[in-house]
């Protein structure tokens, strides 16, 4: 037996170190996860960007509810309110121009319902020239509220 230092002997070969192609299976996870985290995201901020308006009309119109001004200037600013929600629910070229009656029915239109045209509706339009009469006011910030409540969002289908 020769000795073992004549021997042809060469050192270990160690394999390659692995390649950055193909991903480990759990970094395919990993970025699965980051694009259903970014979609999620993207779905979560459109969808509070469209319903903004609504929300913000409605914190304003409970903020005018229980405000101390006089009735009549609640009315005023109620009427403004609207108009705005109007204006942004919907093409400001079918908005914009409406007044009085026709302003009601459009209302009246988008909500299904003949409540804007009755006595306690016309409130929105007559309130600088009524008497204040007390209780009226509560029927028509009830009636605003189912409106705003039934408001399209932003990108909506418009009637």
């Amino acid at each position: 037996m020769p000795p073992q230092d004549d021997l042809p002997l060469r050192d270990i070969h160690l394999p390659p170190p692995p390649g950055f192609w193909p991903l480990a299976p759990g970094w395919w996870l990993l970025l699965a996860l980051i694009v259903v985290l970014l979609l999620l995201s993207y779905w979560l901020w459109r969808r509070q960007r469209k319903t903004a308006p609504r929300k913000q009309a409605l914190i304003t119109l409970e903020l005018l509810q229980g405000s101390e001004l006089p009735q009549k200037q609640k009315l005023q600013d109620l009427a403004i309110l609207m108009r705005r929600a109007c204006l942004t629910a919907y093409p400001r070229a079918t908005v914009a121009g409406l007044t009085g009656v026709a302003w009601l029915d459009f209302m009246d239109k988008q909500y299904g319902k003949a409540h804007f045209n009755t006595a306690t509706g016309r409130l929105l339009i007559e309130a600088a020239y009524r008497p204040e009469e007390p209780g009226e006011l509560d029927a028509v910030f009830v009636l605003c509220r189912c409106w705003l409540q039934k408001m399209p969002v932003l990108g909506g289908k418009h009637v």
